[in-house]
């Protein structure tokens, strides 16, 4: 992995992606976004991350990020990370009504199999992508980026619809997760 996908600067304002192993669909269902809803409030009241911007997909999830003053960024996400994949694949494999479960679980599982950082399932991909923002024009043009996406997507006409990201906050309203305005 180059420097440029790397966290380097601790004070730093980053655009992150994680995406979900082999592209799957998981985040259909609103019982998956909202373990990623619940972890990201915890993160945000106990490991001191600032969401900038937010959006849930289909099967990944971007983030405009930083952390207060003595927190780790590399850390909230490997945590953050760490936690919803167990949660996920819990609530995956103790569910009786996923009818996907068996194909997703093989491919989790398949994927663990290749990765030494995992001991049975891998439910992430390794890579993140952090993108330092370094300008306030960049940092608009990130937050209109992942506003938009339900809309590229053709989920939605305006951004605001979506009830997984912080479009609703910058438009005056109250979203699901707390926001650090910039």
């Amino acid at each position: 992995m180059s420097r440029a996908y790397k966290i380097q600067n601790p004070e730093g304002i980053y655009f992150l992606s994680f995406a979900t192993v082999g592209w799957i669909d998981i985040f259909t269902r609103d019982e998956y976004k909202d373990i990623l809803v619940s972890s990201l409030r915890h993160c945000q009241t106990e490991k001191g991350l600032q969401i900038h911007a937010w959006v849930i997909m289909t099967n990944y999830i971007h983030l405009v990020a930083s952390v207060k003053a003595g927190f780790s960024l590399v850390d909230v996400v490997r945590d953050f990370k760490r936690h919803t994949s167990k949660v996920i694949l819990k609530s995956i494999l103790d569910s009786n009504t996923e009818s996907r479960k068996d194909w997703m679980l093989a491919i989790y599982r398949n994927a663990g199999a290749y990765n030494s950082n995992h001991k049975t399932y891998q439910f992430w991909r390794q890579d993140n992508k952090p993108i330092e923002i370094y300008s306030n024009e960049v940092i608009d043009q990130k937050i209109d980026y992942v506003h938009d996406n339900p809309v590229s997507a053709g989920f939605v006409g305006e951004p605001v619809q979506w009830l997984y990201s912080s479009a609703v906050d910058y438009a005056g309203g109250n979203g699901l997760v707390e926001i650090s305005f910039l």
